[in-house]
């Protein structure tokens, strides 16, 4: 049964998991078992995803949701990935604890990997694999020197080291298909995971191509999955804050570690913020491969969903009507 807690932000609980881990995933980036234990507050908010698919996008959306269209907010500092393994625990746990607001922090886990808490939500944000990993290479090859060392050297990681990508796209692309996310973590069991949760009442799919196609509806839509009403005036600021030419502009205020972890900082990690990229590169081959590789792992349905953002439905309910009087989408 759900934990039934107090609504004061004040107050922390363990929950008892509705469905614990079944595994544990480790190596040089992460530790699944950061979250063993973490004291939820209710309505605490996940961002999960594989990586590249839209996640700063959609810390940048609750940071406007939650803070009322504040501008220059340090939202990646502000919102810790906490299965991260170079920042001590402790840092994190103080951080976190100390916030008043409604917190939201970020996970690149599979849903099995993480613990479900009945009165946190959780969002998960998916892309087509080829965009995600050319997102991916750029992000992988300007890293710097000093990123890599705390990625490595931090102690306790499990397998080897991250190092330089190639810059050999085509054989980046093919290292990764053939070897199930390469070099970072397993990349169709992630999508696969949260597909299978996608009908729990507190998880949201959230697409990067429904955000580049529909911004505003995509806002909503998380807005009343969070059930928080926004005020009407607030929300053309909202959508330019959440631009990508926003996001571009202001990449170094969204966290001072862009600056030490990205050769050319923010210009970095903000790189195009767009799809398609990998039909410059790939052969015909190269993309049936990576088809028979999606049918194989991921049911029909899903597939179609990660490569479209399409054919996910979900029911507005009355209260999400409430909130939004426009609320007519699924």
């Amino acid at each position: 049964m759900p934990t039934t807690v107090t609504s004061s932000p004040e107050v922390e609980i363990t929950p008892v998991s509705d469905r614990p881990p079944a595994r544990e995933l480790r190596n040089h980036s992460l530790d699944s078992t950061r979250w063993k234990g973490f004291p939820f507050r209710e309505g605490d908010i996940v961002i999960a995803s594989w990586a590249k698919a839209g996640t700063t996008w959609t810390q940048q959306i609750l940071g406007q949701l939650i803070f009322n269209a504040a501008a220059d907010l340090p939202i990646i500092d502000m919102c810790p990935w906490v299965d991260q393994r170079y920042r001590p625990l402790q840092s994190v746990m103080d951080q976190l604890q100390a916030q008043t607001h409604r917190r939201f922090m970020k996970t690149h886990l599979p849903s099995d990997a993480i613990q479900l808490c009945p009165f946190a939500r959780y969002i998960y944000v998916g892309r087509d694999g080829r965009d995600a990993l050319w997102s991916w290479h750029n992000h992988h090859r300007h890293l710097t020197p000093h990123a890599l060392r705390l990625l490595n050297d931090t102690p306790g990681r499990v397998g080897p080291p991250l190092g330089p990508a190639t810059d050999d796209l085509r054989q980046f692309f093919h290292d990764w298909l053939d070897r199930d996310g390469f070099p970072v973590w397993p990349f169709w069991s992630n999508v696969s995971s949260w597909w299978a949760v996608r009908e729990r009442p507190n998880v949201l799919l959230v697409h990067f191509n429904n955000l580049k196609r529909d911004l505003e509806g995509e806002m909503r839509r998380i807005a009343r999955f969070l059930g928080i009403s926004v005020e009407e005036s607030l929300w053309p600021r909202m959508l330019w804050h959440c631009s990508f030419e926003y996001m571009k502009q202001h990449g170094a205020q969204f966290s001072a570690m862009l600056k030490r972890g990205f050769v050319n900082g923010a210009d970095d990690f903000f790189y195009r913020g767009n799809n398609g990229r990998w039909r410059e590169t790939l052969t015909a081959d190269d993309v049936h491969k990576y088809h028979r590789c999606a049918a194989a792992e991921l049911s029909v349905e899903c597939a179609h969903w990660l490569a479209t953002g399409e054919g996910l439905e979900r029911t507005v309910t009355a209260s999400e009507v409430a909130l939004d009087p426009n609320a007519t989408r699924t």
